[in-house]
């Protein structure tokens, strides 16, 4: 039987990529991986084993449509997403967060014992969790 060693991408629909690059590039940091033609964007999370965890950024071609609005969460097929990040990490990106007018929104986790969570949204509404040590 085999077994999943690892998350190789999640790729999400964006209405604006320059806004989800700001957001995913600039805030949290990822490294574009893809040729600079390519419209969708590679970004590279971790490098395990050789092969890279990814985010990757794809334009929706209806994106007036297609995004429901931040306040009719319920409508999206993703919940969210979540960051594995080091404890200084975790307090460099709350504090990058916070510093750019983003709302960072602080939550228990239900399973995990001894960590930090902080949740923002990404320009496409998109939740994104961020998970540290204690």
């Amino acid at each position: 039987m085999s077994r999943v060693e690892g998350l190789a991408e999640i790729v999400l629909w964006v209405a604006d990529m320059e806004a989800a690059l700001q957001f995913y590039r600039d805030q949290f940091g990822l490294e574009i991986i893809s040729p600079p033609e390519l419209p969708n964007k590679f970004l590279m999370v971790a490098k395990p084993g050789g092969i890279p965890e990814m985010i990757v950024l794809i334009p929706h071609p209806h994106p007036d449509s297609y995004f429901p609005a931040h306040r009719e969460r319920e409508k999206r097929t993703l919940h969210h997403l979540a960051f594995r990040v080091d404890r200084r990490s975790y307090d460099e990106l709350e504090n990058r967060f916070i510093e750019a007018g983003v709302e960072v929104r602080h939550g228990v986790h239900p399973v995990l014992m001894g960590v930090r969570t902080f949740y923002v949204d990404d320009p496409d509404g998109n939740e994104v969790e961020v998970i540290g040590p204690a």
